[in-house]
């Protein structure tokens, strides 16, 4: 005997399985993936379920999502990492980087150019990181995290980082114990003939088990570079500023076009070569030479606050695009913006696509055509490849989408109605 179910009860018992059917809350369909933890490069779909990476795979049904994106022609990575960035904002005059005005408000500058996780290097020292906490921190859509200044009371600038006697690996390495937003110690605008900072900034790394960054130089004559590479910091400790030629400080690049011997060696040793383009600290005459040689950073960063932004570093992508037009592979750059940074901070639950990894997504297009750079010292390089950020993912939400490609189109259901 054949049971005939009411129309209403037949209504709903096709309505739960289409519900049941969607096990995905946002489909990428179609983009081309470059996943470098995983060995990814090529086209493949991922689903997302809540704030985390559910299903990484070819030709995964439309059915089985609630949103679905097409992706075709973009490229599909990790959120990017900025591991050199400057986002203690705040309203201290006087105060340089920590607390201050020339730092900038972390959401404003990540999300779109497809950063999901930004370092603040050196802001905060052990004395007012409770402050960065509570004021950026706790307060940021994006994933903030800290390099501690050795300098107890941060990056204020000017005689403030000058003072020997507020240098205490001990303190430092005791407040990044505490926190697991704290990542590294820094190191900056040390002019003095003195290793004392950097010792100091070991012995807290050492504590604390989290790399050293330094932003080296500005005693004449210059400190040697070989020592600090050598003898003084650790491997995965991290030089900023590589492509930088500063007063006081040996560039990498000899007068000769010539990577010195001694800069392999170190990063053969496992120094971490970070780029911190920033206002001053990056230069064509640096880099061109070095990537000719076959040296390659092994991080891109920005080194962002108010004199950079609007200056030749611009944001992540813009160095990024530069290092494309330099003959870096698209996969190197996106390994050096997102799985090489995870491991130099101990963070290697960011920066992949793993099924089970937080979903912090970005979506690229690849441009062709002319374009210009500018380096900190105000020259021009041409190049043909810049990278544009369509669309960003935070722990599964779209927090950012250029050209609306995560959204329904607008329909007038009603025409005469919506004229009234």
């Amino acid at each position: 005997m054949r049971i005939k179910l009411p129309i209403f009860l037949l209504f709903f018992c096709l309505l739960a399985t289409h519900i049941q059917a969607q096990n995905y809350s946002l489909l990428l369909k179609g983009g081309h993936v470059i996943d470098p933890k995983n060995n990814i490069d090529e086209v493949m779909d991922i689903a997302v379920s809540g704030d985390s990476i559910a299903r990484v795979a070819k030709n995964i049904s439309e059915a089985e999502a609630e949103k679905v994106v097409d992706a075709s022609g973009l490229y599909v990575t990790p959120g990017l990492i900025d591991i050199h960035s400057h986002n203690f904002h705040g309203t201290e005059p006087d105060a340089y980087l920590s607390n201050s005005f020339t730092a900038l408000p972390p959401d404003g500058f990540t999300f779109r150019v497809g950063i999901t996780t930004i370092v603040d290097v050196g802001g905060a020292g052990w004395k007012n990181f409770n402050t960065f906490k509570e004021q950026t921190i706790d307060q940021s859509k994006t994933r903030v995290l800290s390099f501690l200044n050795i300098v107890g009371s941060g990056m204020k600038g000017g005689p403030y980082e000058q003072n020997l006697n507020d240098m205490d690996g001990k303190m430092t390495g005791m407040m990044a114990q505490r926190y697991p937003e704290i990542v590294g110690v820094k190191v900056a605008h040390y002019a003095g003939p003195e290793w004392k900072p950097v010792e100091q900034a070991v012995i807290a790394g050492e504590m604390a088990n989290v790399p050293v960054m330094i932003d080296f130089g500005g005693h004449i004559p210059p400190l040697s570079l070989e020592t600090l590479f050598m003898e003084k910091l650790r491997p995965g400790d991290i030089f900023t500023h590589t492509f930088a030629h500063v007063p006081g400080r040996i560039p990498v690049v000899d007068e000769r076009g010539h990577v010195r011997p001694y800069v392999y060696e170190a990063q053969e040793r496992g120094i971490i070569f970070d780029v911190g383009h920033g206002g001053g600290s990056f230069l064509f005459r640096q880099a061109i030479p070095a990537m000719k040689e076959g040296f390659r950073p092994n991080t891109i960063s920005t080194d962002l606050h108010t004199g950079s932004m609007n200056a030749g570093m611009k944001d992540q992508l813009n160095i990024m695009s530069k290092f494309l037009n330099m003959e870096m592979s698209l996969a190197e750059v996106i390994t050096a913006s997102t799985w090489k940074p995870a491991q130099v901070i101990h963070r290697e639950e960011l920066g992949h696509l793993s099924e089970g990894a937080i979903a912090d997504i970005a979506v690229f297009s690849l441009q062709e055509g002319e374009f210009g750079f500018i380096d900190s010292g105000g020259y021009r390089m041409d190049g043909t490849q810049k990278l544009q950020c369509e669309l960003t993912i935070r722990a599964g939400d779209v927090v950012y989408d250029l050209n609306g490609i995560s959204r329904p189109y607008w329909i007038v259901e009603n025409p005469n109605k919506a004229e009234e």
